[in-house]
């Protein structure tokens, strides 16, 4: 069976597969850069922590942006606001530690995995969201282990750089799947 896409859809899942990509592509660059320089935390590492919720308010708002004739962006909104808490809790953090790093690091994955899971319900007649919805719910679970583990006897940063690369797999696998109804106008 043959669906089409209307045309919102299909400018929708252009731009989504175009920034999907793109979230690829900046989620493994940061994790190699960051596992290269976090053996402790230091500035540069911190810089980097607060960085990767940066970026992913930028691509909200892009998202909310390409998807606004496909639906409400609300959720997206809730996007960007949690993740600019983040990036503004984990730069007060850093003066506490890693272990307030990893508090603030595994609440943000979890409010936003929780997002993310939301929006990939909502936009299933795209197409190429099960990857959103699987990462997502994944997102919620690393987020809990990532708040265990701030309470460790030695905690470290490598569990939650980690934490972007299968996050970055989905998104490569969700813009590939987002090509047949990118194709449909």
């Amino acid at each position: 069976m043959t669906t089409l896409a209307a045309p919102g859809i299909s400018t929708t899942a252009s731009a989504l597969r175009r920034l999907y990509f793109v979230r690829f592509a900046f989620a493994i660059v940061w994790a190699g850069v960051t596992f290269a320089i976090a053996g402790d935390l230091n500035p540069l590492a911190l810089t980097l922590f607060v960085i990767y919720p940066l970026f992913d308010v930028a691509a909200a708002v892009i998202d909310a942006r390409a998807s606004r004739a496909t639906g409400s962006p609300t959720l997206l909104y809730v996007n960007i606001a949690v993740s600019l808490l983040a990036a503004i809790g984990l730069a007060v953090a850093g003066t506490s530690g890693i272990p307030a790093i990893l508090q603030v690091w595994g609440a943000w994955a979890i409010v936003a995995g929780l997002v993310q899971l939301l929006v990939g319900v909502t936009r299933r007649n795209m197409g190429g969201q099960w990857p959103m919805i699987i990462s997502g719910g994944l997102s919620v679970l690393a987020g809990g282990s990532f708040v265990a583990a701030a309470a460790a006897d030695n905690p470290a940063l490598t569990n939650a750089i980690g934490y972007a690369i299968p996050g970055a797999i989905f998104f490569l696998i969700s813009a590939v799947r987002l090509g047949r109804a990118a194709k449909a106008n």
